[in-house]
């Protein structure tokens, strides 16, 4: 088990009025009971079964993807030996069979156990949020994506440490969820498992949390300094920064979890994983001094920013370097893409 700091709590912060500091800050921050009211986390002190008919009312009967995980991986979604593929078995189902499944098999050692990862709320159970939501405080650009607000459903499950490239608020209404995250300079210290496959679309660590084995992963004891810890009760909310990592646990039989993504960035810009997967086929097999050569034109024309890198050229001239509007974008897009064609 991993001993970790735990995060800083917030008491009195109402779902309308979260501190758009707290955002601005980007730094993992509990938001303790801020959604307690939720008439869907009432349902769930009621029990279990009450939760599971609230959820109920809203189903449009629409189908999503279920994973089933067998007794032996103790509700963990990982890989087979050889991490070539996923030790769990995914297929379509619908909502309100799987919460049935799920309260069967509460305390059952040798029942499966059930998980619904990320479904959107809008198109599975409409007019739910009318009843539960929050604000969330944004400086947004324009044309940044809308929040998209998801619901986890499960039984004891664990989603193996990972990491989103969008900002999210998590938010427990039933059951209970320990999460154990740990800064983004810690990547190579989480030992990142393959990019494809993943249980979720992002890559893990191939660390076992409860087990950890020190000999096959040294540089984790390196990362357990930088751990936070929170375990949310139904009400509490956890916010956390795109790009940090994080493992969740889920403490109880039965467990809901509704999230908020959403990206302050314009819509039209791509995902950082095309520019990871572009510099693989591009940089990272070359000569260590070119890809050092590189590292240093990457500070200077993207991550000191379009500010830095064109401040001393005319407007009329910086072409890409300036901050990419709408049809910027595309542009570079189809130039990628040309280039890429040859």
């Amino acid at each position: 088990m991993i001993n970790a700091k735990p995060i800083e709590i917030l008491h009195g912060v109402r779902p309308d009025a979260i501190p758009a500091e707290i955002i601005a800050a980007a730094e993992p921050v509990v938001l303790k009971q801020v959604v307690g009211n939720w008439p869907l986390v009432n349902a769930g002190r009621v029990s279990d079964q009450e939760s599971a008919s609230y959820v109920k009312k809203f189903y449009n009967g629409g189908s999503t993807i279920v994973c089933k995980i067998p007794p032996q991986n103790n509700g963990r979604m990982f890989y087979n030996n050889n991490c070539t593929t996923l030790d769990y078995e995914s297929f379509k189902g619908r909502i309100d069979d799987t919460l049935d499944a799920i309260l069967a098999g509460a305390g059952k050692v040798e029942a499966p156990a059930y998980y619904i990862a990320s479904n959107i709320i809008d198109t599975h159970l409409p007019g739910l949020r009318a009843e539960n939501d929050l604000v969330i405080p944004r400086v947004k650009h324009p044309e940044a994506m809308t929040e998209r607000v998801s619901i986890w459903i499960g039984g004891a499950t664990t989603a193996t440490c990972h990491f989103d490239a969008l900002d999210n608020i998590a938010c427990c209404v039933a059951g209970k969820r320990k999460f154990t995250l740990f800064p983004p300079n810690q990547v190579s210290n989480l030992y990142p498992g393959p990019l494809d496959p993943t249980p979720g679309g992002q890559v893990i660590s191939l660390v076992d949390f409860k087990n950890p084995d020190f000999e096959k992963f040294p540089r984790f004891r390196d990362a357990l300094p930088t751990a936070l810890v929170a375990e949310l009760e139904p009400g509490d909310a956890l916010y956390i920064p795109s790009m940090w990592w994080h493992h969740v646990e889920s403490l109880h039989t039965y467990n809901l979890l509704v999230n908020y993504w959403w990206d302050d960035s314009p819509a039209y810009l791509s995902s950082g994983m095309n520019a990871l997967y572009m510099a693989m086929l591009t940089i990272r097999d070359k000569s260590a001094h070119e890809r050092e050569g590189w590292k240093q034109l990457f500070d200077h024309y993207i991550f000191d920013g379009a500010e830095s890198a064109g401040a001393y050229i005319p407007d009329e001239a910086k072409g890409f370097l300036r901050e990419l509007d709408r049809l910027d974008a595309r542009k570079l897009r189809a130039l990628l893409i040309n280039k890429l064609n040859r």
